[in-house]
């Protein structure tokens, strides 16, 4: 005689398990903190680790990632062109690795909140003592409420600039197009494909 079935019984599982993923960032504040809160907002967080690595370089950075990839579906680097020399061999010893991909910005983070405002191809180039990246924070304290614009704060953004949010992702993916086109990155980010990630870790996703 067939055992009938138990309320007790356990269903097989209608969702797919979100993937484990893991943010590196180069800086301990502005970047991580928009991050964190970005997948947070996403209810991607329970999945996701945006940590800083000790490390404020790229290369530095992908090295880290290379070496925790194993204990994650996929390993993503925001890290910042800017003016650093190493910066080509870190983006080429990332594609060796599948499961380690390059969020770029050039020349710097400072770019993705600004498109947040407004849709430039103005290339940065430092001059004198001021880089590339202090050259766009200047553009971007001219905003309405960036005024008091500081890299190095602890303060997170994502929240002030979640109305916003839509254009900049849009205005992010122009301008990624643009510039892959014409082989002309600076000014460009891909920091919106993060924010597709999270959007996308935070929705149920069913067993096909």
């Amino acid at each position: 005689m067939a055992r009938a079935p138990s309320r007790f019984d356990r269903k097989a599982p209608s969702l797919k398990q979100q993937a484990r993923v893991l943010v590196l960032c180069e800086d301990t504040k502005s970047s991580r903190n928009y991050l964190q809160d970005a997948a947070n907002h996403f209810r991607a967080y329970a999945e996701v680790e945006i940590a800083h690595c000790g490390k404020n370089d790229p290369k530095g950075i992908v090295e880290v990632a290379v070496k925790r990839q194993h204990n994650y579906d996929h390993v993503y680097c925001a890290i910042d062109r800017d003016s650093d020399p190493k910066f080509d061999a870190a983006l080429s010893q990332a594609d060796a690795h599948a499961k380690v991909t390059v969020i770029a910005s050039y020349p710097c983070y400072e770019y993705w909140l600004l498109l947040h405002f407004r849709k430039t191809r103005k290339e940065y180039i430092g001059v004198g003592n001021h880089s590339s990246g202090d050259l766009l924070a200047q553009d971007l304290r001219k905003e309405e409420g960036m005024q008091d614009y500081d890299k190095g704060a602890s303060k997170s953004l994502f929240d002030d600039l979640i109305t916003k949010l839509p254009k900049a992702r849009q205005r992010a993916a122009e301008v990624l197009a643009e510039a892959s086109a014409d082989d002309g990155m600076n000014p460009s980010t891909r920091l919106h494909e993060l924010i597709d990630l999270f959007e996308k870790l935070g929705t149920p996703q069913p067993i096909n």
